[in-house]
């Protein structure tokens, strides 16, 4: 169930030069016979994103081979380039009950179905070190990785039904991302990954960018987070309001990206600039420490890391920022490359310091975010608030 796509408006071919798409619109109710294998977020994630085509040319859950060289090499074994395996952890228990068939469920539905073709065990601190450069419990994507089962399945998959979740209207497929492309006339389409309300920074980022391009794919990330992090109904609805205000309407597409967030920091930014390549984008924006978490990754590592390809190999050209902030002597949104001034004049909030100005009701500054932007996340936190008295 894959399908060559016509090249328009130059647009790149999906990874692989195959869109992969395997969604059966099935009636579940034909599969209750089989056994039933629960889901966890990360799980029902990636079994759609293998099914629409956003991780192509994957078809279903790696086998030890491609896993083995994505680790060694960021490589699937046919050569390919891919940064983090794509994987499915049962028990060990549970890993002689599924043979050939499998129903996948979430949340007690049945929404999609495995063809096991192979199980093997893998060794989970080879792994972390590999795609986390740690083994450190605390590092979130080090703790998800150990408490997940200690068999991986393998096989092709299919999804039953898409379910668009809490964001229908923002909810594209790579087929349809590439169609609205195409309607719109964009030949060059810069995409941006983000698990965090746009602060003005980012807001100088896209715009440079749309300088020069056509448009701006705005794919902020809505599957499992850290529990720290700002909800993801919360943040899409303060990007509408940005959107609404101070973007120009038909240069940009909000556009959900339905992933778990990892943390893998450099390794995920490769993944992340391959799914978009998949959605048809030309450019994907990488800034300072991209998908990073505490101290684990050097600020740049997550731009350095695609020296290790050949930009051909990749297929989707990465547009490289140093770190932006508002500088108050420039009264501007800068970069180090562009201030001349010290950090005394430089405005910089991290998100903790942006959490503890909302709890306690103080302003966010306007050179830091905009003012509706603001008001949407004050609004939130208050709510949050009252549910806890």
């Amino acid at each position: 169930m894959a399908e060559k796509l016509t090249n328009v408006v130059n647009l790149p071919s999906p990874h692989g030069g195959t869109l992969v798409e395997r969604i059966l619109q099935a009636d579940p109710r034909e599969y209750e016979h089989l056994p039933a294998l629960e889901l966890d977020a990360q799980g029902y994630a990636d079994l759609e994103l293998i099914a629409t085509g956003v991780y192509s040319p994957l078809q279903g859950f790696m086998g030890e081979a491609d896993y083995q060289r994505v680790l060694e090499e960021m490589r699937l074994s046919n050569g390919l380039p891919w940064s983090i395996p794509i994987t499915l952890a049962v028990s060990r228990s549970q890993a002689a009950l599924y043979r050939q068939r499998v129903r996948l469920v979430w949340h007690g539905r049945t929404v999609g179905l495995l063809e096991v073709e192979e199980r093997y065990q893998p060794d989970k601190r080879q792994e972390a070190l590999a795609i986390y450069r740690t083994a450190d419990p605390a590092h979130p994507g080090v703790a998800a990785l150990l408490a997940r089962g200690e068999v991986y399945l393998a096989g092709g998959v299919y999804l039953l039904h898409l379910d668009r979740g809490p964001f229908p209207e923002h909810h594209h497929t790579p087929r349809e991302t590439r169609q609205i492309f195409a309607q719109r006339g964009w030949k060059t389409v810069v995409a941006f990954q983000t698990r965090n309300p746009i602060h003005r920074a980012h807001e100088y980022l896209h715009k440079v960018a749309l300088e020069q391009l056509d448009g701006l794919f705005l794919n902020p990330l809505v599957g499992a987070t850290k529990s720290d992090d700002i909800p993801a109904s919360v943040r899409m609805q303060a990007y509408k309001v940005l959107l609404e205000h101070y973007y120009p309407k038909e240069r940009v597409l909000l556009g959900v990206y339905p992933a778990a967030m990892r943390y893998a920091g450099p390794r995920e930014a490769v993944l992340h600039a391959i799914s978009r390549k998949n959605y048809g984008c030309t450019h994907f924006i990488v800034g300072r420490d991209h998908a990073g978490v505490g101290q684990y990754y050097g600020p740049y590592e997550a731009q350095e890391i695609f020296s290790a390809f050949e930009p051909e190999e990749i297929g989707i050209q990465i547009v490289k920022f140093e770190h932006s902030f508002y500088c108050q002597a420039c009264h501007a949104i800068v970069t180090p490359r562009t201030c001349p001034h010290d950090s005394k004049h430089h405005l910089v909030l991290s998100g903790t310091r942006v959490r503890e100005l909302l709890r306690a009701g103080a302003p966010l500054p306007a050179e830091f975010t905009r003012p509706e932007v603001a008001a949407v996340l004050r609004s939130a936190y208050q709510a949050e608030a009252l549910e806890r008295r």
